[in-house]
């Protein structure tokens, strides 16, 4: 959990998101936080999903989140399986819910933005059968279908040129310079081409050039052409000496053959498989089955210790001494018609033994036999020319046909080897049948004889006896094998135990160091937390009281300016009748009488009259 926590805070102190979180900042979000935090980083993955979560319902937010997060295929963790508690956990900001899921989206983000690009186009509408029963819906649906198709098509060569290395400024770059070197090859032409022209007959020999040069491609068409006709000979002269070999070994092949031997070898490939598929086949899927079927109880057994170990190590012990009493008893009653019995019965093991002996080198045979044919066809196939036909060239033909003569003589020993085993074989099979017969016979006479003595069933009884006991071996070595590896396993778990108690003995150590720090740094800042809040609690009042005092100062203010401004007013306008009444008593009393006309008084009684 500390390592994806971690995790989280690098991703997101990273760009595009730029948060300044460490494990304690984060670890103490409020579970708003976090869904906002989640819905940042979805939004990062989707624009579509940038806005405030304040100002969304819960269960709107809830429901958008799981379509985004099922669009991107996430899986809850196994204990959050149940759909009802992991959009519960999402709506209550749970943080093993968010937890998982923002671990799971900054691990594979750029992945994510792809998939939620293309779900735009690729999500298929559902639309309701009902509804593509309307002809105009259902061509409108199967055009969309064609779109999202040819969306599809176009995206994957789009991804394909991205990956293929080709770039935009590599191509500019190089037109950019082939056409460069075009305006050099024309000014080059040019020049040439002003040299030429003060040459007498330049136009004769100008066309005397290009004849040349058309012959000059004509020749080294021919060539091209000449070379391919060589390569078409070499082929077909090869083609024939192979179809020469094939009808020389088909003549061959038909002088040896007559019906006979064609049935006889018919009838022996016939035994050999009806073998392979009756016996040897069935009896490899059930050994394959039992060892499958011991493996899954030992893996569904739960783990065992010393004590385990040791009383199946006492019941062992147990049952090989009591096998090995029913030995001593078998030896006891030595009876001769049982030593002849053991002689068929060790002959018909031999038999059996060494016929399976030779199935298995001829299913070996025929998985090499198999393997060459497949190589053969990869050989001819990576062999095909430009034109579908097989190109052959001098040393690699040599290198075949030694190898070929090599194959030849190989084939030739392996067919005397087969025909040796098959001539074998058939004497193993009438021996067996001849030993078939002799059990038979003996079997009834020993019945015949256990039934005058009163004992029927008795030889019945040794064999199965002894097929317990042959089992019983077998298990007992499984099971000696499996005690072991389990005790081998237990020595090495422990061993790692061991060393990793001791690998975590120090950093353990380390943490508890740490633990201890944490939780003074945990309570130091509770302490300064607490102070900032009352210091904070005692300024903000302070401040509260100021501001309504600089209001009120603000407003007094206020009201002195228009005082002030209005007084000022009031005293220019009397300043002004002042200096008007003033002129009007100097005009008024002066000698002067053009100056008495300027007079008011004058004027207004001028007016008057």
């Amino acid at each position: 959990m500390s390592e994806q926590l971690k995790f989280i805070v690098e991703q997101l102190n990273k760009e595009p998101f730029k948060k300044s979180f460490n494990l304690i900042t984060f670890d103490t979000l409020e579970p708003m936080q976090l869904l906002q935090i989640l819905n940042d980083v979805l939004a990062e993955i989707d624009p579509k999903q940038a806005l405030d979560i304040r100002e969304e319902m819960p269960e709107q937010t809830v429901k958008r989140m799981c379509a985004l997060l099922g669009m991107l295929k996430y899986k809850p963790p196994g204990n959050l399986s149940d759909v009802s508690s992991f959009r519960q956990g999402l709506v209550t900001g749970n943080k093993p819910v968010i937890h998982p899921i923002l671990h799971w989206l900054l691990q594979r983000v750029p992945e994510l933005k792809k998939r939620a690009y293309l779900a735009r186009f690729l999500v298929k509408l559902e639309v309701p059968a009902e509804f593509l029963q309307d002809d105009v819906i259902n061509d409108t649906y199967h055009q969309y279908e064609e779109l999202v198709e040819g969306f599809k098509r176009y995206h994957k060569e789009c991804e394909q040129l991205r990956t293929s290395g080709f770039s935009t400024a590599e191509i500019r770059r190089d037109i950019s310079a082939m056409e460069e070197e075009k305006d050099q090859l024309i000014k080059r032409v040019e020049r040439l081409k002003k040299r030429v022209e003060s040459v007498s007959n330049h136009q004769r020999m100008l066309e005397q050039a290009r004849q040349l040069r058309v012959e000059k491609e004509r020749e080294e068409s021919l060539t091209h052409q000449k070379q391919e006709q060589k390569n078409q000979l070499f082929q077909a002269e090869q083609r024939l000496l192979r179809s020469q070999q094939q009808l020389k070994d088909m003549r061959q092949a038909a002088t040896d053959a007559n019906p006979e031997s064609l049935m006889k070898r018919l009838e022996e490939e016939i035994k050999v498989n009806s073998y392979m598929v009756s016996e040897k086949l069935p009896k490899e899927l059930e050994g394959m089955r039992r060892t499958v079927h011991y493996l899954q109880k030992v893996a569904l057994e739960p783990a065992m210790g010393q004590a385990d170990l040791q009383e199946l190590e006492d019941k062992i012990k147990e049952a090989d001494s009591q096998i090995n009493h029913l030995i001593e008893k078998r030896m006891m009653r030595n009876d001769p018609m049982d030593d002849n019995l053991t002689l068929y019965r060790q002959q018909a093991s031999i038999i059996i033994r060494r016929k399976e002996s030779k199935a298995e080198e001829l299913q070996e045979a025929r998985e090499e036999l198999a393997a060459a044919e497949r190589e053969l066809r990869q050989r001819s196939s990576q062999a095909q020319g430009s034109d579908g036909e097989e190109v052959i060239r001098g040393d690699e033909l040599k290198r075949l046909l030694v190898k070929l003569r090599g194959k030849g003589t190989v084939y030739k020993k392996k067919r005397q080897e087969i025909a040796e085993l098959k001539a074998e074989y058939g004497v193993l099979q009438r021996t067996e049948e001849i030993l078939k017969q002799r059990h038979e016979t003996v079997q009834q006479k020993l019945q015949t004889m256990e039934a005058e003595k009163g004992i029927s069933g008795y030889s019945n009884t040794q064999e199965e006896l002894e097929r317990v006991s042959a089992m019983k071996s077998e298990l007992d070595e499984k099971k000696g094998r499996t005690l072991d590896d389990m005790s081998e396993m237990v020595k090495k778990l422990n061993s790692m135990i061991v060393e990793k108690k001791s690998a975590l003995a120090p950093i353990i150590k380390e943490l508890r160091s740490l633990r201890q720090r944490c939780q003074e740094l945990s309570q130091e800042y509770e302490e300064k937390k607490a102070q900032y809040e009352s210091c904070a609690a005692g300024l903000e009042s302070n401040r509260s009281k100021l501001e309504q005092e600089v209001k009120a100062l603000r407003e007094e203010t206020a009201q002195k300016e228009n005082r002030y401004h209005y007084i000022n007013s009031m005293s220019e306008i009397i300043e002004m009748q002042m200096r008007r009444a003033a002129e009007e008593m100097k005009a008024y009393v002066s000698s002067d009488p053009q100056e008495r006309k300027k007079a008011i008084r004058s004027y207004v009684r001028s007016r008057r009259w």
